[in-house]
């Protein structure tokens, strides 16, 4: 089965933006491109968010969904309370359309989160009022303790989460052939459905429910007008509405659900979100002593309101006020609310996560936790490798998408970097071997910027144009860099024409009784121009020039033979005009010749 979260290589473009954006730098980044690492991934979704090229997709279950809610089951729909936030519709109006779509029935997820609060409830009250668990209904802080903290493991919720236990109470009450869908705003609840088959079956964002009421032309704008003019063709969310848990999804809203929510001072809860939060409090309960409050995380901030998949042009305080809003409708209209079920929380206390295994006694597989240990000889050769050779090396400039270079050399040794991905080695490298190839090349080189002023050059340069009879060393080269280039070179002026060339442009310079072959070519658009001087005059160029002469003469004379007879006036005129043109090349520029440039080739 494909990962919840994956990468299209194809798409992918180099930038380490989700490296920079992962949290728990589950990027592995492998012959240049960024793939997401199963088993250290938290399903938090970032990456998807931001990735320039969207090359990040989370897997889409639609398919598979439409085929089994036509499978002829009873198939029930748990639909996320963050719906209200969502959808700028009724609930009712959504129930209509998600009937239309072939569920039996739809019930409120908010109705297991009702069942999770009174199992905590029951539980603080045998034991002094307190419950110090990490609440479960986040499956991105699940993933995150039990593959970078398994010492707190212990402290994880003793029920399962929200939405497992509603899938568990919907069979409860309707069979255990029944099917369960849950459609919110989060990805990681794909893994709950591929972790714990049945709680639920499937999982599918807003955006696949979105598709969906495309794929079947369904307007909710036109189901909103129809449940407007007769409520009536609105079946009953079962088995009935749910009340203040509808405010889960929300920061806070939790505890706010609960009886400790009266409490201003929350001195027997904590609301957390946000991962670096979350990262920030469990990295300190790692090293402090037992947790005695019950902790609410939640890895979207905000809550579940700003999931990965939730509507992005809406802000954060519509999204909450619409859910306060929703729930405060839900505690003051008439008709029944969700009570909870005394029998079955005792159950799911006695239980936890054995109510929901397989039939066949098959227990969900843990999750290992992968932290490695390196040496500090270790990470000192990794730093050497990455060009660091001391402390000052050590920028932590962060552009390899990692906080610090140590960082960077751990993930090296982990096989989760690449050396490339260091940009002042990269940089380093690249001067490195243009210095080289500046100093070695044997013609004359220059780099001007648009104020026509030295960049780059050579010591060929400087012999060319500097009357210099000897090499320069780096250190006295630096000395020429930021000089006007017409300091040195007559017609400077043809450089600027350069800026605005389209392809390389070539000429032949005339210059103190020499012929040199010049060559523009574009460093950085519009802002950068290169050009290479070589003498043309020199007995090794001139060598070289007769033999290409003399070679296309003979293909010339070849050709001749091949031609009519009436072609051969016009043949003739072509060989002369190329055994001229060899005569020239040999040909000493007379003395009173005028300096300038001509067009390679006229």
């Amino acid at each position: 089965m494909i990962h919840p979260i994956y990468t299209e290589l194809t798409e992918c473009r180099d930038c380490y933006k989700c490296v920079r954006g992962c949290p728990v730098k589950a990027i592995q980044v492998k012959d240049g491109s960024a793939v997401v690492v199963k088993d250290r991934c938290i399903y938090c979704g970032h990456c998807v968010d931001i990735c320039p090229s969207h090359a990040k997709k989370i897997r889409d279950d639609l398919a598979r969904v439409r085929q089994f809610v036509q499978s002829g089951r009873k198939i029930f729909c748990s639909l996320a309370p963050s719906s209200a936030a969502e959808f700028p519709f009724s609930t009712d109006c959504l129930v209509v359309a998600l009937t239309r779509l072939g569920f039996s029935g739809v019930s409120e997820t908010a109705i297991g989160a009702h069942l999770v609060n009174q199992a905590i409830e029951m539980y603080a009250e045998s034991h002094d009022g307190m419950c110090p668990w990490i609440s479960t209904a986040c499956p991105t802080v699940v993933q995150t303790v039990k593959k970078y903290y398994p010492s707190l493991v212990g402290q994880l919720s003793k029920v399962p989460s929200p939405l497992q236990c509603h899938s568990a109470y919907l069979r409860a009450l309707y069979g255990e052939e029944i099917g369960v869908v849950f459609i919110g705003p989060c990805i990681a609840k794909k893994v709950e459905a591929d972790q714990t088959p049945g709680y639920p079956d499937f999982a599918l964002t807003y955006e696949e429910l979105n598709d969906w009421l495309k794929i079947e032309q369904i307007d909710l704008e036109l189901v909103e007008a129809e449940v407007s003019s007769d409520p009536s063709i609105v079946s009953p969310l079962i088995p009935c509405r749910a009340g203040k848990s509808t405010l889960y999804p929300v920061e806070g809203g939790m505890i706010a659900s609960l009886d400790w929510g009266s409490d201003p001072f929350q001195t027997h809860a904590v609301a957390i979100s946000g991962m670096n939060q979350v990262l920030e409090t469990l990295s300190g309960m790692k090293k402090e002593e037992q947790n005695t409050t019950f902790l609410e995380l939640l890895a979207c901030e905000g809550g579940c309101i700003n999931g990965p998949v939730c509507n992005q042009g809406r802000s954060s305080a519509t999204k909450k006020s619409l859910s306060s809003r929703y729930t405060r409708n839900r505690i003051t209209d008439q008709g029944p609310v969700f009570e909870g079920d005394s029998t079955f929380v005792a159950k799911l206390l006695e239980q936890g996560y054995s109510l929901i295994e397989h039939g066949n006694g098959e227990k969900e597989k843990p999750v290992s936790s992968f932290i490695s240990f390196h040496s500090e000889q270790e990470i000192g050769q990794a730093l050497k490798l990455l060009g660091k050779r001391d402390k000052s090396d050590e920028l932590n400039c962060g552009g390899c998408g990692y906080n610090s270079c140590r960082e960077m050399a751990i993930a090296y040794l982990d096989g989760m970097a690449e050396p490339e991905m260091c940009v002042t080695k990269m940089r380093k490298e690249a001067q490195s071997k243009m210095d080289v190839l500046l100093r070695t090349i044997p013609v004359g080189v220059v780099i001007v910027d648009d104020q026509l002023q030295i960049v780059d050059c050579n010591s060929n340069f400087l012999k060319l144009f500097g009357d210099l009879d000897f090499p320069l060393g780096a250190s006295q080269l630096n000395l020429v860099f930021g000089l006007p280039v017409k300091r040195f070179v007559p017609f400077h002026e043809k450089f600027m024409s350069q800026f605005i060339a389209s392809s390389v442009q070539q000429y032949r310079l005339h210059y103190k009784d020499t012929f040199l072959k010049v060559t523009f070519f574009s460093v950085e658009k519009q802002h950068l121009v290169g050009a290479l001087f070589e003498d043309i005059t020199t007995p090794t160029v001139r060598r070289e020039t007769v033999v290409k002469k003399a070679e296309d003469v003979i293909q010339k004379s070849l050709e001749t033979v091949q031609q009519i007879a009436s072609l051969l006036g016009e043949n003739a005129a072509e060989t002369e005009i190329m055994l001229n043109s060899l005569i020239d090349a040999f040909k000493v520029p007379p003395s009173g010749e005028k300096d300038g440039y001509t067009r390679e080739g006229s």
